[in-house]
């Protein structure tokens, strides 16, 4: 592995670990930094410039959802329905009602 894929690698790694301990509940923390420490060790002798590029490309994605993850848990409860609700109803809404359904909800005192 090349010496700046190899610190690409490292700093992805370090980012997940960083970010999975900010899980406010413990089985999700433990759970995500176990998932995180396997998958790295199990990729560690990979050779393939090609598959490391895919399992890089991977991470990130995975990155990118722990941090909305933890975007949304720290949300008062019913903002975070609202977020999920409007996510799963956007493609059966017309266009732009989802926003009104999202600006109405959120004006539910919590």
């Amino acid at each position: 592995m090349a010496a700046s894929s190899r610190a690409q690698v490292l700093d992805l790694y370090r980012a997940m670990l960083r970010e999975s301990k900010h899980f406010s509940a413990y089985n999700y923390r433990t759970y995500a930094v176990r998932r995180i420490r396997d998958a790295f060790r199990e990729n560690k002798n990979v050779k393939d410039p090609v598959e490391i590029q895919a399992l890089v490309n991977k991470a990130k994605r995975d990155l990118e959802i722990i941090r909305r993850q933890l975007c949304t848990c720290c949300l008062p409860s019913h903002l975070s329905e609202v977020i999920f609700l409007t996510t799963n109803l956007n493609s059966e809404l017309p266009e732009g009602r989802s926003h009104v359904l999202m600006s109405r909800l959120t004006t539910v005192p919590g």
